[in-house]
């Protein structure tokens, strides 16, 4: 099973140089610094419109989105965990902290944004990071799955006529849906991006496809003046340099109070968000670990965020899915997008605003069409139903609410069906020896899961006088599974009969207290340790 959803991993994306990540000397190579600085341009490019969008959704200035993507892309590329990784302004923190700034203003969010990298910073610290392992690949498959269905939505809005500014350049009403005219011209950009992006590798690589894409179209609409939303009809993006600025909210238990539980959601969404996008870069790309590392550097990025007024952000499968299309391997291409951002806002408004939406637009679906997973259609028949299920499900609630929300669902489907599985495997064998004794040899993990399917393997009213369970193809694995022990030998003890609890670990010996006098040690007991808590045993284990 394993190895079907791997095959759909390496399936759906059709990307050209998926190279592991360059030698030292090839980092330094002319031939592969033009790469990542070309490819840090294009994700600069990208980052833009899906900046100021963010920024909107949480009804906040657009520079307060581009001041987090240009300072969060800088963090992160020098401190990440994994080369190659995007991060910034993104839409799953945006829509967490839409209440608290409508509510208390955006000064608590910049609060909350600080507080937020605390805790991501104590994660990474903490090693926590590694837990990430714990997500199973068919929850992996459907949150790409997924995110392509989110990317692919948010691109809608760009198919809008442009509504008004809000006052104070906070967000923009809805606008109506192009048709006609507008609406077929906006079409055949988006097609002229992608066939650009599509076919450009087969007549060169010198440049990377999604920047061709991006400049061709860009050229067209600006040489025949096109009129098609543009950049600069989102909301202008000039600005200085992200100033330093402590928020300015009273320094009181009370303001800890309305700010910890953002912050609390946004760290655990971003990590969520970060780590698994880390996971899908390293499939990619052939590297490992960096799990506990990533966190660090989301924290400080968030951190440093806060104080220099930006919303917070994590990373962004999107614009990663970009650089890594683009050939970037190394921190020079997340460095470089987010100088150009900087240089953007600072130096080159002007001209960025007028790049047309329909190349973005052509980028971005693209880029869908190399992360969903299309042979998960075909596995969803391979693998066994609760895979498939958990995958749909994983994509379903993505879509529907948020990502942090699907993954814990289907890391809670597939730990449940885990346990059911295992709980399923337990089985006895029994023989007789040549005194009379009959011997059950246990066979399968004995956990909570398990414990009633043990408990009825016995019957302690027609078994002879003595009995002896042998554990040497079992393993006891939590407090419950001692319960059920103890709950055996106290039928057997009613009944008047003696029985005996072979090959148990050590900690077994230490914990079973009712039935303790009846084990027998052997010098091939195995040893292991037991998920208890050694300092309740007295009272739980005891029974009384």
């Amino acid at each position: 099973m394993r190895k079907a959803i791997l095959a759909a991993f390496a399936g759906r994306i059709t990307l050209p140089d998926l190279r592991l990540a360059p030698t030292t000397s090839d980092a330094l190579s002319p031939d592969r610094l033009r790469i990542e600085i070309l490819s840090g341009l294009t994700v600069a490019l990208a980052l833009v419109p899906e900046a100021v969008a963010f920024a909107f959704v949480a009804n906040v200035n657009p520079l307060v989105g581009l001041y987090a993507a240009f300072i969060i892309g800088l963090v992160t590329a020098v401190l990440g965990g994994r080369p190659g990784m995007i991060s910034g302004a993104t839409g799953a923190i945006a829509v967490v902290i839409v209440s608290l700034v409508a509510t208390h203003g955006v000064e608590y969010l910049f609060a909350a944004v600080v507080l937020m990298g605390l805790i991501q910073v104590v994660v990474g610290v903490m090693r926590w990071g590694k837990f990430i392992r714990l997500v199973p690949h068919p929850v992996m498959l459907g949150f790409v799955n997924g995110l392509a269905i989110v990317i692919f939505l948010a691109q809608m809005s760009q198919f809008k006529v442009p509504g008004t500014t809000v006052a104070g350049g906070h967000g923009a009403s809805g606008g109506e849906w192009l048709s006609g005219g507008p609406l077929m011209l906006m079409l055949g950009l988006v097609a002229l991006t992608m066939a650009v992006i599509h076919f450009i590798p087969r007549v060169t690589k010198l440049i990377p496809a999604p920047l061709a894409g991006i400049l061709i179209t860009a050229v067209i609409v600006i040489a025949f003046g096109l009129d098609v939303p543009r950049v600069g009809d989102m909301a202008g993006i000039e600005g200085s340099l992200p100033p330093f600025h402590i928020p300015m909210v009273p320094m009181t238990w009370e303001t800890f109070q309305i700010i910890l539980p953002y912050a609390i959601i946004m760290a655990a969404v971003g990590l969520i968000e970060s780590l698994l996008t880390l996971n899908l870069v390293g499939e990619m790309t052939g590297q490992k670990g960096g799990a506990s590392q990533e966190c660090v550097a989301q924290g400080t990025a968030n951190i440093i965020t806060g104080f220099f007024g930006g919303m917070g952000g994590c990373a962004m499968i999107g614009q990663s899915m970009i650089n890594v299309k683009s050939g970037g391997r190394t921190r020079i291409a997340g460095i470089v997008a987010a100088l150009f951002l900087l240089i953007f806002i600072l130096f080159a408004a002007p001209l960025i605003e007028q790049i047309p939406l329909a190349a973005l637009v052509g980028v971005m679906f693209m880029v869908v069409i190399g992360t969903f997973a299309w042979n998960s259609f075909k596995i969803l028949t391979r693998v066994p139903l609760t895979d498939a299920v958990v995958i749909i499900l994983v994509t379903v609630v993505t879509v529907m609410t948020d990502l942090a929300t699907a993954v814990v669902a289907g890391v809670i489907v597939s730990a449940l069906a885990y346990a059911w599985n295992n709980a399923r495997r337990i089985y006895a064998t029994t023989n007789e020896t040549p005194e009379g004794a009959k011997v059950y040899k246990i066979n399968g993990p004995l956990f909570f899961g398990s414990t009633d399917g043990f408990i009825e393997l016995f019957k302690p009213e027609t078994d002879p006088g003595l009995v002896i369970i042998d554990f040497e193809g079992s393993r006891v694995v939590d407090q419950s599974a001692l319960q059920a022990i103890e709950a055996v030998a106290a039928k057997y003890e009613a009944e008047g009969k003696t029985i005996q609890l072979r090959h148990l670990s050590r900690d077994c010996h230490r914990l079973l207290k009712k039935a303790g006098h009846l084990m027998v040690d052997s010098s091939d007991d195995p040893d292991y340790e037991l998920a208890v808590d050694y300092h309740v045993r007295t009272g739980i284990l005891g029974g009384h």
